[in-house]
C-alpha cells in the first residue's frame, strides 16, 4: 500500500501597517497645511498655518497654532485607525493661561477624541477623553516640561491600553474604554497656548 503524503500550506495574514511622517516644509507658508482638517471644540478663533522657523527639527517649516479658544485641533486628513501610534515634536512659545502641545487619536469629529498633551506652565503630561464636547481627565503626572524648547511626545494605543511618553520617557501607562473604533488623528493645544509643531508621524495598525 502507498501512502500518499500531502504538504499543507497554513497562511498567516499579519496586521497591516499605514503611516507616514510630515514634516510641513512642501506647504505653502501663511496657510493651512494641504490635506489637514483644524477647528476647536468650543467656541474660539482658531489660526494654524505653516510658517517657517530657524529653530525647526526638520527645516524650514512648522506648523504654528496661534488663536484662543478652549481646545483647539488640527488633524490629518486621511489618517487614522483604531490601535497605533503617533508621535510630534513640539515648542510651546507663548501663552499667560496655557502653553501646552498635544496629539488626538481615535478622533470622529469635533467633540469626540482622545488627548494627550504637555503643558509648560503646569510640568505636567495629561491624559484625557472627550466626548460630546466634554474633556474629562484619565491621569496626569508631573514632567519636565520646558518653553521654547523642543520635546517629543509620542501617544501608542492598542484596544484599552494606552501609554504616553514625554521625550522617550513613559509619563502614563494605563486602559481606558471610553473611546473604541477607529479615528483619525491631529495635533492639539489650548487655550492661549503659541505652539509651534514639526515632524508629526503616525501608524495605524489596521488588523483587519
Amino acid at each position: 500500500m502507498k501512502t500518499l503524503l500531502l504538504g499543507i500550506s497554513i497562511l498567516t495574514v499579519a496586521p497591516t501597517v499605514l503611516g507616514e511622517t510630515i514634516n510641513f516644509d512642501s506647504d505653502t507658508t501663511g496657510q493651512p497645511p494641504t490635506g489637514w482638517n483644524c477647528g476647536t471644540t468650543g467656541a474660539g478663533n482658531p489660526y494654524w498655518v505653516v510658517e517657517k522657523d530657524a529653530t525647526a527639527p526638520s527645516q524650514p517649516n512648522v506648523l504654528k497654532q496661534g488663536g484662543v479658544a478652549p481646545f483647539l485641533w488640527c488633524v490629518r486628513g486621511n489618517s487614522g485607525s483604531e490601535d497605533g501610534s503617533v508621535e510630534v515634536k513640539f515648542k510651546p512659545r507663548a501663552g499667560k493661561e496655557d502653553q501646552a502641545g498635544g496629539l488626538v487619536w481615535r478622533w470622529k469629529d469635533g467633540k469626540n477624541y482622545y488627548v494627550a498633551r504637555a503643558n509648560a506652565l503646569e510640568s505636567n503630561v495629561s491624559l484625557y477623553y472627550t466626548v460630546d464636547g466634554v474633556r474629562k481627565t484619565i491621569k496626569y503626572v508631573d514632567a519636565p516640561v520646558t518653553s521654547n524648547v523642543w520635546h517629543t511626545l509620542r501617544v501608542s494605543y492598542k484596544g484599552n491600553s494606552i501609554q504616553v511618553l514625554l521625550n522617550g520617557k513613559a509619563y502614563i501607562d494605563t486602559r481606558d474604554s471610553h473611546i473604541s473604533g477607529p479615528g483619525k488623528v491631529g495635533v492639539w493645544t489650548k487655550a492661549d497656548s503659541v505652539t509651534v509643531f514639526d515632524d508629526f508621524t503616525y501608524n495605524a495598525t489596521d488588523s483587519k
